[in-house]
């Protein structure tokens, strides 16, 4: 028998060969037990559970990760600050940049238990809250 690099075994020039569907392990048909079925349902189950052990990980979220987020978000409602301010000093009503504001708001908020990264978000939040109050009041009031 002459192995063939990545490819696997090759059987002498003389024997038949059988091949299965997936390119697995194959037996010559002279004297070779076929495969089980137990053993290619096994197989089977094997590639599923990587699969969902994979995707558990990746649920996972790290504190890293969520001070990422929230840092994100917060950059996110001083962008649309700064939108609604340069809209407004434009003279315009400023109502695509509240949209904006007031999804980026709605957006959930991770909690990370750095004390003053809270605060400054916390104090964004509020911000954006009150921007949003004063165009309300500017909708009814007009």
């Amino acid at each position: 028998m002459k192995v063939n690099g990545p490819t696997g075994p090759s059987a002498p020039q003389g024997s038949r060969q059988t091949r299965q569907a997936s390119g697995g392990f194959s037996l010559s048909s002279t004297g070779g037990a076929a495969p089980s079925n137990a053993t290619q349902a096994t197989s089977a189950m094997g590639g599923v559970a990587d699969v969902g052990a994979l995707m558990a990980l990746q649920g996972v979220e790290d504190p890293t990760e969520r001070r990422r987020r929230a840092i994100r978000r917060g950059h996110g409602l001083l962008d649309r600050l700064d939108e609604l301010k340069l809209a407004l000093l434009d003279g315009a009503t400023g109502e695509a940049a509240l949209g904006r504001l007031a999804k980026t708001i709605g957006e959930q908020r991770p909690e990370d238990p750095d004390a003053g990264l809270s605060q400054v978000l916390n104090q964004i939040d509020l911000r954006a809250a009150v921007e949003l109050a004063k165009a309300e009041i500017r909708r009814t009031a007009a």
